[in-house]
C-alpha cells in the first residue's frame, strides 16, 4: 500500500481522490485510457473501456505503459486480473491490419492466423471479403474498407489501417504568417503533426483554442483540395474568413455549399444540414463528396456527425480525413464509429493545460438553483412525464434571477442560452435583448454578431444554434437556463463560447440557473461531468443569494 491518490477496483473502475496532491498526475496518466463517469467534489470515478485502451494503442501507448500508470498513482494493490484484461484488450488491436497490395489492392493482413479464420467466419464480415491469397491474407472489396472497420470494432478485433492515402487533386495552400507576428501555437503544431503522421483521425482541443488554425495547418501540409464540413453556415463563413487571412488562399477559391449557395471550389465548405437534406427520399447532396477528388475532409465539431455522413464517410477511407471537436463525448454513444471512420484520437489538450499556457480565458462555473413557487411546483409534480423537464427548464421565476446575474456583471458581454423559443421569447423581452434561434435568417444572424462584437449590443439571447462554432471572444458572461436534457457536448461547448482570451485578461463567468428539486438538477449534475474532468468546479449558489429570500414563498 503507498500513498497515491487512485483506487483500482476489479471492476474497472478507477476512483481518484481530488484533493491529493498527485491527482493532477494521476489524472494527466490516465487520460489517455480511462473514461470519467462521475464528476462529485472529491472523488471522481472513472471506467476503463476497451474503446478508450484502442485509442490509446492507436495513439501510441502501449499496454506496459498503462499497467505502470495504474502501479504509480494505485493505493493499494492493483488487481491482477484487471491487468491481465488490459493487457489482453490491447493486445486485440492490430492483430489485423489492413494494407495495400501491388497485385491484389486492398488487403487483411492476419497476425494471428485463428483471428482471422473467426471473423471470415462471421456473417456480416464474409460479403466484405475477397478471394484468399494464402493463410494470413485475404482480398478486401476496396468500397468496404471503411464498413469493414466498422465491424470489426463490433466485433472487438479492431483492426490497424496501413492501406494509406491517395493525395487527390493538388491544390497550392501555405500558411501565411504575414508582418503582424503570427504564428501556430506549439499545441496547434504538434496537433497537426500528430494528425498529419497518422494520416487520418481526431484532435481534440477546447473551443477558443484555435482548432480551424489545425485544420488550416493540415490543409498546409496535404496541399490539395479540401473539402470542410461545418454545423452551419455562419460558422462556415468564420472558416472562410480565418482562412483567407491565415492562409495563402483567395476568396475566389473557397466555395460554400449551403442552403444559400452550392459553389464546388478547390476548398469548398458545407454545412451537415445542407449535405443531409432529404429530396424525394434521397441524400442528393451527398454527391457532393465524389464532386472532386479531394486530398483532405476536415469534418468540424465531430463528435455532432450526422448518422448519414457516417455512411458516406465509410467510401472515403482513401481520404485523409481529420475530426475536430472539444469533445469526442457523443450522445448518441456512437464514439466507436468516429474511431473506425474517421481515425483514432491523435491528438488531446486538457482544457486548463492551454489555460495554464494564457491561450483561453479562466473561467468561474456557478450553478444558480431555484426554488419554483408552489404553482410551479404543483404544475411540475402533474404534469406527464415527457413534459417535466420543459416545464421545469422554463419556469418563469428562472427570469428574475436571470436579470439579478446580468446586474451583477453591468459591463461585461453577455449570452443567455436556452433550448425553448416561448422561453428565450420572454427573456428576449424582459432583458431587451434581441434573440438569435433557427428561424433567423443567416444574414441577420451575422448582423447582431457582429454587433455584439463592436459592444453595440450588450446581450444577446441565443438558442442551440449558437452551441457551435460561434467566434464571438468578447462574450464574457453565459447564463444558461436550459438545454437538450443532460448533454455533457452541449455543456462543453456553451462554456467554449466564453473561452476567448479576454483583451483585459480578465475571468469568464459560466452561470446555470437550475430549478432544485426537479430533473433539471438532476440533467445538470450530468451535464457538468465533462467539465469536471476537464479540472472546472462548480459552485453552488442559492437563488435567495441574489434576490433576497422572497423567492419561491409564494404562488406565482
Amino acid at each position: 500500500m503507498t500513498d497515491g491518490p487512485l483506487i483500482v477496483q476489479s471492476d474497472k473502475t478507477l476512483l481518484l481522490e481530488i484533493d491529493h496532491e498527485l491527482s493532477g498526475a494521476a489524472r494527466a496518466a490516465i487520460a489517455p485510457f480511462a473514461e470519467l463517469e462521475r464528476a462529485p467534489e472529491h472523488v471522481h470515478t472513472y471506467r476503463v473501456t476497451p474503446l478508450a485502451l484502442w485509442n490509446a494503442r492507436a495513439a501510441g501507448h502501449d499496454a506496459e505503459q498503462v499497467v505502470d500508470a495504474l502501479v504509480t498513482y494505485s493505493r493499494y494493490a492493483v488487481p491482477q486480473p484487471l491487468l491481465v484484461d488490459i493487457v489482453d484488450t490491447m493486445g486485440r488491436y492490430g492483430r489485423l491490419q489492413l494494407a495495400k497490395s501491388p497485385v491484389h489492392g486492398l488487403v487483411l493482413i492476419s497476425l494471428d492466423r485463428a483471428v482471422l479464420e473467426e471473423v471470415l467466419r462471421h456473417k456480416k464480415i464474409a460479403p466484405m471479403i475477397g478471394a484468399r491469397i494464402d493463410s494470413d491474407t485475404v482480398v478486401v472489396h476496396a468500397s468496404e474498407r471503411g464498413r469493414l472497420k466498422q465491424m470489426l470494432l463490433k466485433i472487438g478485433w479492431p483492426a490497424e489501417d496501413l492501406a494509406g492515402y491517395v493525395d487527390g487533386e493538388a491544390h497550392p495552400i501555405e500558411l501565411d504568417f504575414g508582418t503582424d507576428g503570427w504564428h501556430l501555437r506549439d499545441y496547434q503544431e504538434m496537433a497537426a503533426d500528430s494528425f498529419w503522421a497518422g494520416g487520418s483521425g481526431v484532435v481534440v482541443l477546447p473551443c477558443g483554442a484555435g482548432k480551424t488554425m489545425v485544420g488550416a495547418a493540415a490543409m498546409a501540409k496535404a496541399k490539395a483540395t479540401t473539402l470542410i464540413l461545418v454545423t452551419n453556415t455562419v460558422a462556415g463563413r468564420q472558416w472562410k474568413r480565418e482562412l483567407i487571412a491565415r492562409t495563402s488562399l483567395t476568396e475566389e477559391e473557397i466555395g460554400e455549399y449551403s442552403g444559400e449557395r452550392k459553389e464546388i471550389r478547390p476548398v469548398t465548405i458545407a454545412t451537415y444540414q445542407v449535405i443531409t437534406r432529404k429530396t424525394k427520399g434521397e441524400y442528393r447532396h451527398l454527391e457532393l463528396f465524389d464532386s472532386r477528388d479531394w486530398g483532405l475532409v476536415i469534418y468540424d465539431e465531430v463528435h455532432l456527425l450526422p448518422a448519414p455522413v457516417f455512411r458516406m464517410t465509410a467510401d472515403l477511407q482513401s481520404r485523409r480525413r481529420l475530426g475536430l471537436t472539444a469533445t469526442l463525448v457523443r450522445e448518441d454513444g456512437r464514439e466507436g464509429d468516429v474511431f473506425s471512420l474517421i481515425g483514432p484520437k491523435r491528438y488531446d489538450a486538457p482544457w486548463k493545460d492551454i489555460e495554464a499556457q494564457g491561450w483561453i480565458a479562466p473561467a468561474e462555473c456557478t450553478e444558480v438553483r431555484v426554488t419554483l413557487t408552489d404553482a410551479e411546483r404543483m404544475s411540475y409534480a402533474v404534469a406527464e412525464p415527457e413534459e417535466r423537464y420543459k416545464l421545469c427548464s422554463t419556469a418563469r421565476t428562472k427570469i428574475p434571477v436571470v436579470q439579478s446575474i446580468l446586474a451583477r456583471h453591468p459591463d461585461a458581454p453577455a449570452l443567455v442560452i436556452g433550448a425553448y423559443l416561448d422561453q428565450l421569447d420572454e427573456l428576449g423581452e424582459a432583458l431587451n435583448a434581441p434573440i438569435i434561434q433557427g428561424s433567423t435568417k443567416t444574414k441577420e444572424r451575422e448582423e447582431l454578431y457582429d454587433a455584439f462584437r463592436r459592444g453595440e449590443i450588450p446581450v444577446l439571447v441565443v438558442s442551440k444554434v449558437a452551441n457551435f462554432s460561434i467566434d464571438l471572444p468578447e462574450a464574457s458572461v453565459a447564463v444558461q437556463v436550459s438545454g437538450t436534457f443532460g448533454s455533457r457536448q452541449e455543456e462543453a461547448q456553451r462554456l467554449g463560447r466564453l473561452l476567448r482570451p479576454k483583451h483585459d485578461g480578465g475571468q469568464a463567468h459560466f452561470y446555470s440557473v437550475v430549478a432544485r428539486d426537479t430533473l433539471d438538477a438532476e440533467y445538470a449534475a450530468h451535464r457538468q461531468r465533462f467539465l469536471a474532468e476537464q479540472g472546472y468546479a462548480y459552485r453552488i449558489m442559492d437563488a435567495d443569494d441574489l434576490l433576497g429570500p422572497t423567492i419561491g414563498s409564494t404562488d406565482a
